[in-house]
C-alpha cells in the first residue's frame, strides 16, 4: 500500500504583514512567520503520529522551491526523523536541539509543486514584474541548504525542470499539481511520500482524485492523505508495478480542509 501525503506550506510573513513587499528582490517569495514556524513543527509531529498509529511511515520528502514551503518543509523533516518517540516528541514544542535520525527519509526539490504561475495568486505587484523575470529562484545548493543535513536525495531529479510558464491559468495549475501528484507517486512507487506545496496544490489532491468535490478551505500546513495498492509485476526485473487509482482518505474538516460534494470553482492562495 502507497500512501501520498499533501500539505500545504505553513503562515506565510506577507499575509501577517503586506508592507513586507516593499522593495523586496524576490517578493513572491515571503518566508514563514514564527507562528507558521510553529504550526509546521506541530502538524509534522501530527502527520507523524497518525502514520504510526496506522502503521506506516513517510520515506520521501518533494518540496515546492518557495521559501515557504522549504521552512515548512524543514520543520516537518525534523519532525520526521526525530529520534524521540512519538509519544515523548507530541511535548517538545520547539524543533531546535532535538536529534535527528536523517537516513529515515529523503528530501528533494520539485518544482512542479510550485504555486500558482499567475497574478491571481501572487498579487498584483508581483505581476508587475514577472514578466522580466529570468531566474525565480538561487540555484538548487541555496534551496537544499534548509533541509536537515544528510537528508537530501541528491540523486533524484524533478518532473518539472523548472518552474512553470508565467501566467498558466488555474484549471492549468490544478491539473498541473494532480498530474505531479500522480508522476511522484508512480517515481516511487514502493514509497510513501510527503508533498509539501500550496493551497491550490492540496485542493487538487482532493478534488482530482475524488470527483465532484468543492474545496472551500484549505488552512495553512493543511494536509490531505491518498492511498493507493500498489503490486510488482511478478518476474519483472525492471521494476514494473501495477497499481489502483488513489482513494482519498481525508474526510473534510479533520486536518484542516473543508469541502461538500458540489461542483463550483475555489482558490486559495
Amino acid at each position: 500500500m502507497q500512501r501520498v501525503v499533501v500539505m500545504r506550506h505553513g503562515d506565510r510573513l506577507d499575509q501577517a504583514e503586506p508592507i513586507w513587499l516593499a522593495n523586496k528582490p524576490r517578493p513572491w517569495d515571503p518566508p514563514l512567520t514564527d507562528a507558521g514556524l510553529l504550526r509546521a513543527w506541530t502538524v509534522g509531529k501530527r502527520i507523524r503520529a497518525a502514520a504510526a498509529a496506522d502503521g506506516w511511515a513517510v520515506h520521501r520528502v518533494l518540496v515546492s522551491p518557495f521559501l515557504r514551503c522549504r521552512q515548512t518543509a524543514a520543520r516537518a523533516v525534523a519532525a520526521l526523523c526525530a529520534v524521540p518517540d512519538d509519544a515523548a516528541l507530541l511535548a517538545i514544542e520547539d524543533a531546535a536541539n532535538v536529534p535527528l535520525d536523517t537516513s529515515r527519509l529523503k528530501v528533494s526539490i520539485e518544482y512542479g509543486l510550485s504555486e500558482m504561475m499567475n497574478t491571481q495568486a501572487m498579487g498584483g505587484i508581483v505581476g508587475k514584474v514577472a514578466p522580466g523575470v529570468s531566474k525565480w529562484f538561487p540555484d538548487l545548493p541555496e534551496l537544499e541548504a534548509i533541509f536537515p543535513a544528510g537528508t537530501i536525495d541528491h540523486s533524484a531529479e524533478p518532473i518539472y525542470p523548472g518552474v512553470p510558464k508565467w501566467e498558466e491559468s488555474i484549471l492549468e495549475a490544478r491539473s498541473r499539481y494532480a498530474s505531479v501528484i500522480k508522476a511522484l507517486a508512480d517515481k516511487y512507487p514502493h514509497e510513501n511520500l510527503l508533498l509539501v506545496t500550496h493551497g491550490e496544490g492540496v485542493g487538487a489532491s482532493i478534488s482530482y482524485f475524488e470527483m465532484g468535490l468543492e474545496i472551500y478551505d484549505v488552512e495553512y500546513c493543511a494536509y490531505s492523505v491518498l492511498e493507493r495498492q500498489v503490486c510488482k509485476k511478478p518476474g519483472d526485473e525492471q521494476g514494473g508495478f501495477t497499481a489502483d487509482s488513489f482513494k482519498v482518505l481525508t474526510r473534510s474538516g479533520t486536518t484542516g480542509i473543508q469541502y461538500a460534494p458540489v461542483s463550483e470553482s475555489w482558490f486559495v492562495g
